[in-house]
Protein backbone atom coordinates (compact mmCIF):
# COMPACT_ATOMS: atom_id res chain seq x y z
CA UNK A 1 0.00 0.00 0.00
CA UNK A 2 2.84 2.32 0.83
CA UNK A 3 4.53 1.43 -2.44
CA UNK A 4 1.48 2.39 -4.46
CA UNK A 5 1.18 5.62 -2.55
CA UNK A 6 4.84 6.44 -3.27
CA UNK A 7 4.35 5.68 -6.95
CA UNK A 8 1.35 7.96 -7.19
CA UNK A 9 3.22 10.70 -5.36
CA UNK A 10 6.15 10.32 -7.73
CA UNK A 11 3.85 10.66 -10.72
CA UNK A 12 2.34 13.81 -9.27
CA UNK A 13 5.79 15.30 -8.63
CA UNK A 14 6.94 14.64 -12.20
CA UNK A 15 3.85 16.04 -13.88
CA UNK A 16 4.53 18.60 -16.65
CA UNK A 17 2.40 21.73 -16.54
CA UNK A 18 1.77 23.61 -19.74
CA UNK A 19 1.80 27.28 -18.75
CA UNK A 20 1.85 28.52 -22.37
CA UNK A 21 3.70 31.57 -23.69
CA UNK A 22 3.89 34.59 -21.46
CA UNK A 23 3.21 37.95 -23.02
CA UNK A 24 5.85 40.70 -22.92
CA UNK A 25 4.64 44.09 -21.71
CA UNK A 26 8.03 45.86 -21.59
CA UNK A 27 9.33 48.58 -23.92
CA UNK A 28 9.85 47.81 -27.61
CA UNK A 29 13.30 49.21 -28.42
CA UNK A 30 12.96 48.89 -32.19
CA UNK A 31 15.33 48.88 -35.15
CA UNK A 32 17.54 51.77 -34.00
CA UNK A 33 18.46 49.93 -30.82
CA UNK A 34 19.08 46.73 -32.79
CA UNK A 35 21.41 48.58 -35.18
CA UNK A 36 23.36 50.13 -32.31
CA UNK A 37 23.66 46.80 -30.54
CA UNK A 38 24.88 45.03 -33.67
CA UNK A 39 27.33 47.86 -34.38
CA UNK A 40 28.70 47.76 -30.82
CA UNK A 41 28.95 43.96 -30.81
CA UNK A 42 30.82 43.90 -34.13
CA UNK A 43 33.16 46.74 -33.17
CA UNK A 44 34.04 45.14 -29.83
CA UNK A 45 34.49 41.78 -31.50
CA UNK A 46 36.96 43.27 -33.99
CA UNK A 47 39.38 43.79 -31.09
CA UNK A 48 38.44 40.58 -29.30
CA UNK A 49 36.46 42.33 -26.56
CA UNK A 50 33.73 40.11 -25.16
CA UNK A 51 35.38 37.07 -26.73
CA UNK A 52 37.94 34.53 -25.55
CA UNK A 53 41.48 35.51 -24.58
CA UNK A 54 42.76 33.75 -27.69
CA UNK A 55 40.61 36.00 -29.88
CA UNK A 56 42.19 39.12 -28.38
CA UNK A 57 45.78 38.20 -29.21
CA UNK A 58 46.00 39.03 -32.91
CA UNK A 59 43.97 42.29 -33.03
CA UNK A 60 45.64 43.68 -29.91
CA UNK A 61 49.07 42.65 -31.21
CA UNK A 62 48.45 44.43 -34.51
CA UNK A 63 47.14 47.50 -32.71
CA UNK A 64 50.25 47.45 -30.52
CA UNK A 65 52.51 47.29 -33.58
CA UNK A 66 50.77 50.29 -35.13
CA UNK A 67 51.08 52.31 -31.93
CA UNK A 68 54.64 51.22 -31.13
CA UNK A 69 56.00 52.18 -34.54
CA UNK A 70 54.39 55.61 -34.18
CA UNK A 71 55.97 56.08 -30.75
CA UNK A 72 59.39 55.08 -32.11
CA UNK A 73 59.06 57.56 -34.98
CA UNK A 74 58.20 60.32 -32.50
CA UNK A 75 61.30 59.48 -30.44
CA UNK A 76 63.50 59.48 -33.55
CA UNK A 77 62.06 62.83 -34.65
CA UNK A 78 62.68 64.40 -31.26
CA UNK A 79 66.25 63.05 -31.11
CA UNK A 80 67.20 64.30 -34.57
CA UNK A 81 69.40 67.41 -34.56
CA UNK A 82 67.61 70.61 -35.53
CA UNK A 83 64.36 68.68 -35.88
CA UNK A 84 61.35 70.77 -36.87
CA UNK A 85 58.94 68.10 -38.06
CA UNK A 86 58.26 64.39 -37.91
CA UNK A 87 60.39 62.02 -39.94
CA UNK A 88 57.25 60.58 -41.57
CA UNK A 89 54.18 62.30 -42.93
CA UNK A 90 50.79 61.57 -41.41
CA UNK A 91 49.45 60.61 -44.82
CA UNK A 92 52.33 58.18 -45.41
CA UNK A 93 51.98 56.20 -42.20
CA UNK A 94 49.16 53.90 -43.35
CA UNK A 95 50.90 53.31 -46.68
CA UNK A 96 54.06 52.16 -44.92
CA UNK A 97 52.15 49.85 -42.55
CA UNK A 98 49.65 48.57 -45.08
CA UNK A 99 50.66 44.96 -44.39
CA UNK A 100 49.53 45.29 -40.77
CA UNK A 101 46.26 46.92 -41.83
CA UNK A 102 45.66 44.24 -44.44
CA UNK A 103 46.25 41.47 -41.92
CA UNK A 104 43.84 43.09 -39.48
CA UNK A 105 40.97 43.37 -41.97
CA UNK A 106 41.71 39.89 -43.33
CA UNK A 107 41.30 38.45 -39.83
CA UNK A 108 38.35 40.54 -38.65
CA UNK A 109 36.11 40.82 -41.74
CA UNK A 110 35.37 37.06 -41.72
CA UNK A 111 34.79 37.24 -37.98
CA UNK A 112 32.18 39.94 -38.58
CA UNK A 113 30.12 38.09 -41.18
CA UNK A 114 31.31 34.54 -41.85
CA UNK A 115 30.17 33.09 -38.51
CA UNK A 116 26.61 34.29 -39.04
CA UNK A 117 26.60 32.62 -42.45
CA UNK A 118 28.23 29.43 -41.22
CA UNK A 119 25.83 28.94 -38.31
CA UNK A 120 22.83 30.13 -40.37
CA UNK A 121 21.89 32.76 -37.81
CA UNK A 122 21.23 35.53 -40.35
CA UNK A 123 17.50 34.65 -40.72
CA UNK A 124 17.15 35.10 -36.97
CA UNK A 125 18.47 38.65 -37.29
CA UNK A 126 16.01 39.39 -40.07
CA UNK A 127 12.99 37.94 -38.30
CA UNK A 128 12.27 41.21 -36.47
CA UNK A 129 12.74 44.05 -35.91
CA UNK A 130 16.00 44.33 -37.86
CA UNK A 131 16.03 44.39 -41.66
CA UNK A 132 18.65 43.55 -44.25
CA UNK A 133 19.75 47.18 -44.66
CA UNK A 134 20.19 47.52 -40.88
CA UNK A 135 22.40 44.44 -40.71
CA UNK A 136 24.60 45.46 -43.64
CA UNK A 137 24.92 49.07 -42.45
CA UNK A 138 25.81 48.05 -38.89
CA UNK A 139 28.45 45.55 -40.02
CA UNK A 140 29.90 47.97 -42.58
CA UNK A 141 30.06 50.89 -40.14
CA UNK A 142 31.51 48.80 -37.32
CA UNK A 143 34.27 47.32 -39.49
CA UNK A 144 35.15 50.75 -40.87
CA UNK A 145 35.19 52.17 -37.33
CA UNK A 146 37.54 49.41 -36.17
CA UNK A 147 39.90 50.18 -39.04
CA UNK A 148 39.71 53.89 -38.29
CA UNK A 149 40.68 53.23 -34.66
CA UNK A 150 43.57 51.03 -35.82
CA UNK A 151 44.88 53.63 -38.29
CA UNK A 152 43.87 56.82 -36.49
CA UNK A 153 45.35 56.03 -33.07
CA UNK A 154 48.97 56.04 -34.38
CA UNK A 155 48.35 59.40 -36.04
CA UNK A 156 47.16 60.75 -32.71
CA UNK A 157 50.38 59.50 -31.11
CA UNK A 158 52.39 61.24 -33.82
CA UNK A 159 50.42 64.45 -33.33
CA UNK A 160 50.73 64.50 -29.54
CA UNK A 161 54.43 63.69 -29.84
CA UNK A 162 54.98 66.52 -32.31
CA UNK A 163 53.32 68.98 -29.94
CA UNK A 164 55.44 67.76 -27.03
CA UNK A 165 58.48 68.28 -29.24
CA UNK A 166 57.26 71.86 -29.79
CA UNK A 167 56.97 71.50 -33.55
CA UNK A 168 54.89 74.14 -35.33
CA UNK A 169 51.33 73.80 -34.04
CA UNK A 170 49.55 75.08 -37.17
CA UNK A 171 51.47 72.85 -39.56
CA UNK A 172 51.11 69.75 -37.40
CA UNK A 173 47.38 70.32 -36.93
CA UNK A 174 46.87 70.76 -40.65
CA UNK A 175 48.86 67.65 -41.52
CA UNK A 176 47.15 65.66 -38.77
CA UNK A 177 43.75 66.59 -40.20
CA UNK A 178 44.87 65.53 -43.67
CA UNK A 179 46.05 62.23 -42.27
CA UNK A 180 42.72 61.59 -40.55
CA UNK A 181 40.83 62.23 -43.78
CA UNK A 182 43.14 59.81 -45.59
CA UNK A 183 42.76 56.96 -43.09
CA UNK A 184 39.00 57.54 -42.87
CA UNK A 185 38.73 57.00 -46.62
CA UNK A 186 41.04 54.00 -46.40
CA UNK A 187 38.95 52.52 -43.57
CA UNK A 188 35.68 52.76 -45.48
CA UNK A 189 37.20 51.34 -48.67
CA UNK A 190 39.00 48.44 -46.96
CA UNK A 191 35.95 47.64 -44.82
CA UNK A 192 33.69 47.40 -47.86
CA UNK A 193 36.07 45.26 -49.89
CA UNK A 194 36.96 43.06 -46.92
CA UNK A 195 33.34 42.38 -46.00
CA UNK A 196 32.41 41.56 -49.58
CA UNK A 197 35.17 38.98 -49.87
CA UNK A 198 34.36 37.51 -46.44
CA UNK A 199 30.62 37.34 -47.14
CA UNK A 200 31.13 35.27 -50.28
CA UNK A 201 31.85 32.16 -48.21
CA UNK A 202 30.85 30.91 -44.76
CA UNK A 203 34.32 29.38 -44.31
CA UNK A 204 36.53 31.76 -42.38
CA UNK A 205 39.79 30.42 -43.82
CA UNK A 206 38.65 31.06 -47.38
CA UNK A 207 37.53 34.54 -46.37
CA UNK A 208 40.91 35.37 -44.86
CA UNK A 209 42.74 34.15 -47.97
CA UNK A 210 40.41 36.10 -50.28
CA UNK A 211 40.90 39.38 -48.39
CA UNK A 212 44.68 38.97 -48.30
CA UNK A 213 44.73 38.21 -52.02
CA UNK A 214 42.63 41.27 -52.82
CA UNK A 215 44.66 43.71 -50.73
CA UNK A 216 48.19 42.32 -50.84
CA UNK A 217 48.57 40.49 -54.12
CA UNK A 218 46.98 43.30 -56.13
CA UNK A 219 49.33 45.84 -54.53
CA UNK A 220 52.37 43.70 -55.29
CA UNK A 221 51.27 43.17 -58.88
CA UNK A 222 50.45 46.84 -59.48
CA UNK A 223 53.69 48.03 -57.89
CA UNK A 224 55.71 45.61 -60.02
CA UNK A 225 54.03 46.66 -63.25
CA UNK A 226 54.41 50.34 -62.29
CA UNK A 227 58.13 49.84 -61.73
CA UNK A 228 58.47 48.13 -65.10
CA UNK A 229 56.55 50.91 -66.82
CA UNK A 230 58.76 53.53 -65.18
CA UNK A 231 61.98 51.76 -66.14
CA UNK A 232 60.86 51.33 -69.74
CA UNK A 233 60.00 54.99 -70.13
CA UNK A 234 56.20 54.67 -69.93
CA UNK A 235 55.84 57.25 -67.17
CA UNK A 236 52.30 58.16 -68.19
CA UNK A 237 51.07 54.63 -67.52
CA UNK A 238 52.29 54.66 -63.92
CA UNK A 239 49.46 56.86 -62.67
CA UNK A 240 46.73 54.91 -64.45
CA UNK A 241 48.03 51.56 -63.21
CA UNK A 242 47.42 52.79 -59.66
CA UNK A 243 43.68 52.44 -60.26
CA UNK A 244 43.92 48.65 -59.95
CA UNK A 245 44.90 48.28 -56.29
CA UNK A 246 43.07 49.52 -53.17
CA UNK A 247 46.16 50.91 -51.45
CA UNK A 248 47.42 52.69 -54.58
CA UNK A 249 43.96 54.20 -55.00
CA UNK A 250 44.27 55.77 -51.54
CA UNK A 251 47.82 56.86 -52.38
CA UNK A 252 46.56 58.59 -55.51
CA UNK A 253 43.67 60.36 -53.79
CA UNK A 254 45.76 61.71 -50.93
CA UNK A 255 48.53 62.78 -53.31
CA UNK A 256 46.07 64.68 -55.48
CA UNK A 257 44.02 66.34 -52.75
CA UNK A 258 45.80 66.06 -49.38
CA UNK A 259 49.33 67.18 -50.16
CA UNK A 260 50.81 63.71 -49.62
CA UNK A 261 54.01 62.33 -51.08
CA UNK A 262 53.34 59.50 -53.50
CA UNK A 263 54.84 56.04 -53.07
CA UNK A 264 54.67 55.46 -56.83
CA UNK A 265 58.00 54.54 -58.50
CA UNK A 266 58.27 57.98 -60.04
CA UNK A 267 57.65 59.67 -56.71
CA UNK A 268 54.92 61.69 -58.38
CA UNK A 269 51.31 60.77 -57.93
CA UNK A 270 48.33 61.87 -60.00
CA UNK A 271 47.45 65.53 -60.33
CA UNK A 272 44.06 67.02 -59.59
CA UNK A 273 42.50 65.93 -62.88
CA UNK A 274 43.57 62.30 -62.59
CA UNK A 275 42.90 62.48 -58.85
CA UNK A 276 39.22 63.05 -59.59
CA UNK A 277 39.20 59.71 -61.42
CA UNK A 278 40.88 58.07 -58.41
CA UNK A 279 38.31 59.55 -56.05
CA UNK A 280 35.45 58.47 -58.30
CA UNK A 281 36.77 54.89 -58.39
CA UNK A 282 37.11 54.81 -54.60
CA UNK A 283 33.56 56.06 -54.08
CA UNK A 284 32.26 53.65 -56.72
CA UNK A 285 33.98 50.73 -54.97
CA UNK A 286 32.49 51.74 -51.61
CA UNK A 287 29.00 52.08 -53.08
CA UNK A 288 29.45 48.87 -55.06
CA UNK A 289 30.56 46.98 -51.95
CA UNK A 290 27.43 48.08 -50.12
CA UNK A 291 25.25 47.05 -53.05
CA UNK A 292 26.92 43.62 -53.29
CA UNK A 293 26.43 43.04 -49.57
CA UNK A 294 22.76 43.99 -49.83
CA UNK A 295 22.33 41.55 -52.70
CA UNK A 296 24.22 38.85 -50.87
CA UNK A 297 22.02 39.10 -47.78
CA UNK A 298 18.86 39.16 -49.82
CA UNK A 299 19.59 35.54 -50.71
CA UNK A 300 20.42 34.39 -47.16
CA UNK A 301 17.49 36.13 -45.47
CA UNK A 302 14.05 34.77 -44.77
Amino acid sequence: MSTETGTVAGRDASRIHNIGYRSYDGPRLGRAYARRSLFSQTLRGSFGLGRSAKSKVLPMLLFGVMALVAAILVAVSMAAPDASKLVVKYTSYAIYLQAVIGLFIAAQAPQAVSRDLRFKSVPLYFSRPIERADYVLAKFAATAAALFILTGAPLLILYVGSLLAKFDFADQTKWFGQGLVSVALLSVLFAGLGLVMAALTPRRGFGVAAVIALLTITYGAVSTVQAIAWETGSEGAVQWLGLFSPITLIDGVQTAFLGASSAFPSGEGPGTGTGVVYLFVVLALVAGSYAVLMRRYRRVGL
